[in-house]
């Protein structure tokens, strides 16, 4: 999805500021599904107005700046549901916990340890995030919300596990790595 994408699917939620859209884009929950800079979305907003696919309206604040809050216009709902129908590209998933997993020989076990132990937390925090997302939450009132969650909270409880049963046999990687190798003259 792009950014222009990931714009009108916040958007047909309901309106929002380029900051909200920003917010919920990135750290959200609408930053599971594709990556959005800051820099990239005010003009993916600035073409989606010219394109007709949203309107903006700006909203006076006291003592600031008015506020500009975009809505999503039927052209832009065609857009993105028409988007939709499209064959998704492969879920795409980058992790630096495996870039260190990847060189457990190379590092020494107490590093292992401490990035198993970070990365557990990691996923303690957002299955916390998730499951504090309930049903009464405005924000995942809906079925499709209740699917998508269920499916993170399954697959950060499964990485836990993962990491719970085989987080030994990554460190002993590079325990036996640290260990002097003897050779056939000894």
């Amino acid at each position: 999805m792009s950014v222009r994408g990931l714009c009108l699917a916040i958007l047909s939620f309901g309106d929002a500021t380029g900051y909200e859209i920003r917010k919920e884009s990135t750290e959200g929950r609408f930053s599971y599904f594709d990556d959005a800079s800051f820099g990239s979305i005010y003009p993916a907003l600035a073409r989606l107005e010219a394109d007709g696919m949203v309107t903006v309206r700006e909203e006076p604040q006291a003592g600031k700046p008015s506020r500009k809050v975009y809505s999503i216009t039927e052209a832009g709902r065609q857009e993105f549901i028409t988007s939709l129908c499209e064959p998704q590209a492969p879920d795409t998933f980058k992790s630096p916990f495996l870039l260190i997993a990847l060189n457990a020989a190379k590092l020494p076990p107490e590093v292992l340890r401490r990035a198993l132990d970070r990365r557990k937390a990691q996923v303690e925090d957002e299955l916390r995030l998730l499951s504090g997302c309930s049903e009464a939450d405005s924000e995942c009132s809906h079925a499709g919300s209740d699917w998508t969650r269920d499916y993170g909270i399954a697959c950060m409880n499964f990485t836990l596990r993962y990491l719970e049963e085989h987080g030994n046999a990554l460190i002993k990687i590079a325990e036996d790595a640290a260990e002097p190798v003897q050779t056939a003259a000894e």
